[in-house]
């Protein structure tokens, strides 16, 4: 899905969106087919009698509160979470119902750099901080998917950028 045109300045050009790595949304799936496995389990366990209805109730209505808690809260927390890198400035956007963002223009950027574990490693993901002018202190973005060319990318970005504003001043 495109990020928002509405979001962008008239000359402005979204050059890499990203989400959260993909491996976040490993564990809400794994826990979604537990549920759904241990309550059709549960369900098929209950002993026939007046009661059985009530008792598949309960299993369905407990399944169903764990699915919203524990699987969906966190995939829609991974599908909000934006990353996007335009050709003026890298924009952050986060949160389900409340929103939080943030907007850092490529020259107010003066260090970019990552961090990678072993396990990030193996699957391509790492964290990057990006340091800005300002007294609000670095941006950390965790679990960004090919954290070390996104770095690269930023940083080309970044020169692009102020090679564009020396020749719109001259």
């Amino acid at each position: 899905m495109p990020y928002p045109d509405k979001l962008l300045a008239e000359d402005e050009e979204v050059v890499r969106h990203l989400h959260p790595h993909w491996l976040t949304i490993f564990w809400p799936i794994v826990r979604f087919l537990v549920i759904v496995g241990a309550a059709s389990f549960g369900a098929g366990l209950v002993p026939p009698g007046p009661q059985q209805g009530v008792y598949r109730m309960a299993i369905l209505a407990l399944a169903l509160l764990l699915l919203l808690t524990v699987v969906l809260v966190p995939l829609l927390r991974w599908r909000t979470t934006h990353y996007v890198i335009t050709t003026h400035r890298l924009l952050f956007r986060e949160g389900i119902l409340a929103r939080r963002g943030r907007d850092l223009g490529l020259s107010r950027i003066t260090d970019v750099s990552y961090r990678q574990t072993l396990w990030e490693r193996i699957i391509n993901s790492g964290t990057l901080s990006i340091e800005s002018a300002g007294e609000s202190g670095p941006t950390v973005l965790r679990q960004i998917p090919d954290s070390d060319g996104v770095q690269q990318l930023l940083n080309h970005m970044i020169e692009e950028d102020a090679d564009r504003r020396a020749q719109e001043s001259a």
